[in-house]
């Protein structure tokens, strides 16, 4: 005689309900990866059971399957796992077991203001069903019933109270009848359901299916949804190079090819597994902080749980695409728990030093590492200011080009050290706004002169990166567009060349004195002091920062963040051999002296900075000179 039972639920579980129902979830679709995984999770206690306790006389259906069903409003999701006997649908539909449960519900009644996107805190489980559910009823039969009369038949409106009774099911296993909301009709879309179980359990161990007519054999059958294998888990050496690349393009939608990937499994007191890759080909947003996600997809047990993990992995290692997966960690894990989790803050160290690795193993191949290089090396520089990373191993790893090589090729400072010149102790450099600007800089005259190679740092960033890369294996840097002319003077003297590139000794003509007064008239609001200089030949003047102010790349930087930054005052260097210089000099009318001093001034300014505030009058002037020129010829 089937008789239908009413129980009540206990008071937490009620208290749970309401919140469900209620939509106190923005992320109604989890509900579909809970009952997946449940299903998943029957179906394996049911091989376990079977062959722990090698009982040889239950009869089963190897087949395993995850199915679902549309029936009109009913959304129906079928295993043929273990299954529930009466005792057991009692205590897991009827109870909450999850620990902590009344605390959070007690900090959620206390404090009305919480995030109401609270997915994490606490075994949503089954019971996120009634998100999008007016009524539940779950249909089950244990494997161990020998009687098919002894199904159970659990069903609730989540109102509070549930009802048991029996009813006859031929197979073990568990239907869940979902009864879906008229605002919730979405999940009764097929694709939307696809996409749903793609996105969280395409790795489940078992196929998830559901029935399409085939046109050509015109008839009914099971079409499979997700890719059922979790390659992660697979011992290395029976994964071919297709299967990892099959992979890659499945997991970031063909983002390109991967340059290089590592696949590692970890035992003792961390358990877990990681598949990382470094792509070829960088995404569109990859430096929008706002839109761009961590790309490190973390799973429990092959069902995932969320991206975008921040603290999973740093943020100069954003291009690093791949999988960690875990058994330490419960599936209802929060972002929030992951803040403060002990465990995943010693994977992210793990993950730290394999992708680090990784670089350094990519880095032999010069021609990968290239390619790597200028899609990513601008994002790994920031690394330098991340005071939890090692700044050596990105140092090691960093590439510029250099005054002795075209603009394709990219040395290491290991290169640039193996050549420096006898009596060299810095490491010179010159920021600048681009490759042909810092080519043709008449900063680097002197240097390409006596065969000294300088980095050309031409990123955005490079010129704050400086700020956090003061040495390298304990050799300092030295900027070049900077007044450290000592710097050099001791190697031209050590290899005896001339020396004193400012050329005091030319100070005391008369003549020289005269002019350099007349320059500082002139230009008294934009420099420090006029000097005379032996580091340009082909450059009449040229303007160099001193050495503890803001550099012109560093001013450019923070203006365009929209910090109001003084000006610069330049040290205003003149070449008096030059024959622009040699011509001024002799220029008797001071009208006519200013706008040649002030076309010098701009013309360096325009080379040291790419940009002239005022151009119109930068313009004006040289009309103007062109236009005496002319009428005095």
């Amino acid at each position: 005689m089937n008789v239908k039972k009413k129980f009540i639920f206990k008071s937490e579980v009620n208290e749970l309900l309401k919140l469900m129902i209620n939509s106190l979830y923005s992320n109604k679709e989890i509900f579909l990866r809970e009952l997946i995984s449940n299903a998943s999770d029957a179906i394996d206690k049911l091989r376990f059971n079977l062959v722990a306790n090698k009982n040889k006389d239950i009869k089963f259906d190897d087949n395993f399957y995850i199915r679902l069903f549309f029936e009109g409003n009913k959304l129906i999701i079928r295993d043929n796992g273990i299954g529930m006997n009466y005792d057991e649908v009692i205590n897991n539909l009827g109870t909450i077991a999850k620990s902590g449960t009344k605390k959070f519900l007690k900090n959620l009644n206390d404090n009305k203001s919480l995030n109401k996107n609270l997915i994490g805190k606490f075994g949503v489980g089954f019971y996120s069903c009634f998100m999008v559910s007016n009524k539940v009823k779950v249909h089950t039969k244990s494997i161990f019933e020998e009687n098919s009369n002894n199904s159970i038949l659990w069903s609730s409106k989540g109102d509070g109270k549930f009802f048991i009774s029996n009813l006859y099911k031929k197979n073990n296993g568990t239907d869940i009848i979902l009864y879906i909301k008229d605002s919730c009709k979405e999940f009764l879309n097929k694709n939307n359901l696809i996409s749903i179980i793609n996105k969280y359990s395409n790795y489940i161990d078992f196929p998830i299916e559901y029935k399409e007519f085939d046109k050509d054999k015109k008839k009914y059958i099971w079409k499979k949804i997700n890719l059922y294998n979790a390659i992660w888990l697979k011992n290395k050496n029976d994964i071919s190079k297709k299967d990892y690349k099959n992979f890659y393009y499945n997991l970031t939608n063909n983002l390109g090819n991967p340059l290089i990937w590592s696949h590692n499994k970890v035992e003792g007191s961390q358990n877990y597994i990681s598949l990382l890759y470094i792509p070829d080909t960088s995404p569109w947003n990859i430096w929008n902080r706002d839109e761009y996600k961590i790309c490190l997809k973390l799973y429990v047990n092959k069902i995932f749980i969320m991206d975008n993990i921040k603290d999973l992995l740093p943020y100069c290692f954003r291009f690093v695409q791949g999988i960690l997966d875990t058994n330490d960690l419960p599936l209802n894990v929060s972002r929030e728990i992951l803040q403060d989790n002990i465990f995943l803050k010693k994977i992210k160290i793990s993950l730290t030093n394999r992708i680090f690795k990784m670089l350094e193993k990519l880095s032999i191949n010069n021609k990968k590492y290239n390619i790597f290089w200028k899609k990513f090396g601008v994002v790994l520089k920031e690394g330098l200011a991340d005071n939890n990373i090692d700044k050596y191993k990105i140092s090691s790893l960093l590439r510029f080009n250099s005054s002795k090589f075209n603009k394709d090729i990219f040395i290491s400072l290991e290169d640039y050290i193996s050549r420096m010149k006898i009596g060299q102790d810095k490491i010179f450099y010159i920021t600048s706004e681009n490759y042909i600007s810092s080519k043709n800089s008449p900063h680097l005259e002197i240097y390409l002169k006596n065969d000294i190679e300088v980095l050309l740092m031409v990123d955005k960033i490079d010129e704050w990166m400086m700020n956090y890369l003061t040495d390298f294996k304990g050799i300092s840097f030295c900027s070049i567009n900077r007044n450290n002319i000592n710097n050099l003077d001791n190697i031209l003297v050590t290899n005896n060349n001339k020396s004193n590139l400012i050329n005091t000794s030319l100070y005391d003509n008369d003549d020289n004195k005269l002019f350099i007064n007349r320059i500082k008239d002139v230009l008294s609001k934009y420099i420090k002091d006029v000097r005379i200089t032996d580091r340009i030949e082909k450059f009449p003047v040229v303007l160099v920062t001193d050495s503890n102010d803001i550099s012109t790349q560093m001013l450019k930087l923070l203006k365009s963040t929209g910090k109001d930054i003084p000006k610069i005052k330049y040290y205003f260097d003149i070449n008096i051999n030059h024959i622009l210089i040699k011509y001024i000099k002799n220029v008797k009318d001071e009208n006519l002296f200013k706008k040649w001093i002030k076309f010098m001034y701009y013309q360096a300014y325009l080379i040291e900075s790419n940009s002239l505030e005022n151009s119109v009058n930068f313009v004006n002037i040289i009309n103007d000179l062109f236009c005496n020129f002319i009428y005095n010829n």
